[in-house]
């Protein structure tokens, strides 16, 4: 198995700075995610850059609310780790990041963000939905250094080995599952392949009728994948995660289930199939914010360079001609 740390620094004080995989691959996926929303905001008109300055709130949101819906869904299964010593809550490092917690309070705060500047929350979420499945799946690996998001034994030829020390106590009997022998599903690489696939049929579709698609198509493309991909995954190879008591329905089941319903509901809104009151001012393109003088000055480079080469387009013209003129005249 790889191992988590990928080095470790003693600094002074007796400070030990350590760089893991998990953080590593984190970030990783969110500068992928970032990059791709980027281009997909140029591409329906509005300034790109403006993905990393929104970068800067949602990240630390993001990462707040996965690691407290992680702790929360914890407790609920009846787990003490976190009750007994709270302070554990901030041991990051060891892994534990829930990703519905990361899309809540993540896009709350991108929509603040929004808010703030002015500009269209469609336009921002049709090109986030198929990014953010992106980042998840750069993401993934860092589960399988850490052994965890694994499902059921199997006799798949791609099941993974998990060691005594990372197994679930439904699978801690080594007579049982020796760890020689036994494997488990790689729940993560199913997630990872499915985000992949799905965020690739968003983008393409969101190329491929970009003229007549309506703002909240490609978010709401979004909501249905991945909360249909997430009720699968529940159901069949999460055996971590609390059930609801007396079924084998996980509570992360039923949030999974409810994104894609909501998917369904916003894409039946979009195209009039049903009419909601709070629906009916939404717009039926996208919106672009005008730029501020700040934001001009930032695009400066790119603006300046277009008016000094459509300028100098102009002039050169000129001179070509006046030279002519001068060689054939004495022919004349």
């Amino acid at each position: 198995m790889i191992n988590p740390v990928i080095f470790s620094i003693k600094l002074f004080g007796g400070v030990v700075l350590t760089l893991r995989w998990y953080g590593v691959l984190v970030m990783l996926g969110a500068v992928a995610g970032a990059w791709i929303a980027e281009k997909e905001i140029k591409r329906r008109g509005e300034n790109g850059d403006s993905v990393w300055d929104a970068l800067i709130w949602v990240l630390p949101a993001g990462i707040v609310g996965a690691r407290l819906w992680y702790v929360v869904n914890a407790i609920i299964g009846g787990s003490r780790y976190y009750l007994d010593d709270p302070r554990r809550i901030f041991y990051i490092t060891e892994g534990g990041l829930h990703i519905f917690g990361g899309f809540l309070f993540g896009a709350i705060a991108l929509l603040l963000f929004l808010r703030r500047n002015k500009m269209d929350p469609w336009l921002f979420l049709d090109a986030i939905g198929p990014a953010a499945l992106i980042g998840q799946a750069v993401a993934r690996p860092a589960n399988f250094i850490n052994q965890e998001l694994y499902g059921p034994p199997t006799r798949l030829p791609w099941g993974i080995p998990i060691d005594a020390a990372h197994r679930l106590a439904s699978y801690s009997d080594l007579s049982l599952f020796p760890v020689d022998s036994t494997r488990f599903h790689p729940t993560f690489a199913y997630e990872m392949i499915w985000n992949f696939l799905t965020a690739l049929l968003l983008l393409w579709y969101a190329r491929e009728h970009k003229r007549k698609i309506m703002p909240g198509t490609i978010f709401g493309g979004w909501l249905v994948a991945a909360g249909l991909g997430r009720t699968w995954l529940e159901l069949f190879f999460r055996p971590d995660q609390p059930k609801i008591p007396g079924t084998i329905i996980s509570y992360s089941a039923i949030i999974a289930f409810l994104m894609a319903v909501a998917g369904v509901i916003l894409l039946l809104v979009r195209y009039g199939k049903i009419k909601l009151a709070f629906a009916e001012d939404w717009e039926g393109e996208y919106q672009i914010a005008e730029p501020k003088p700040a934001e001009i000055k930032t695009r400066g480079l790119q603006t300046v360079s277009a008016e000094v080469q459509d300028e100098t387009e102009e002039e050169e013209p000129a001179p070509k001609k006046r030279v002519a003129r001068k060689a054939v005249s004495p022919k004349e």
